[in-house]
């Protein structure tokens, strides 16, 4: 929010009359709503919950209740203070999980998940002999 006052703050320095308070006041108005969408989680495509079922497709519950398909990103998108979420297809969006948005024992297990596809306690099936 605060990049968005500067630069309507910039508008109004570099323009005068109506054009560089309209400008202004649009650029605020895209800042506010870019926080309530992204910030603070208010939008309807706000993730809400990762869901990892056996199968080890993970989806993200949007808060309009929709699935979204995600996978890992792999090299610098699992650390031990994030995981990077990219969406499963071409079209979605990207979630980054950071570590203080789970307890540690759940941000544990996603991490897990990304790095070898699979969550603790769930046994691999038995190679034929």
């Amino acid at each position: 929010m605060a990049v968005h006052v500067t630069a309507a703050g910039c508008f109004l320095a570099t323009m005068t009359g109506l054009p560089g308070v309209a400008l202004a006041l649009l650029i605020l108005a895209l800042g506010a709503a870019l926080a309530r969408e992204r910030v603070l989680l208010r939008g309807a495509n706000a993730p809400r919950a990762i869901e990892i079922p056996a199968s080890g497709a993970a989806v993200v519950i949007l808060a309009s209740g929709a699935a979204v398909a995600v996978r890992p990103l792999r090299g610098i998108g699992v650390t031990r203070h994030w995981v990077a979420l990219g969406p499963g297809s071409l079209a979605g969006r990207a979630v980054l999980v950071t570590a203080g948005m789970l307890a540690p024992a759940e941000m544990r297990i996603l991490r897990l998940w990304a790095l070898w596809g699979r969550t603790p306690g769930a046994a691999s099936p038995w190679l034929p002999a």
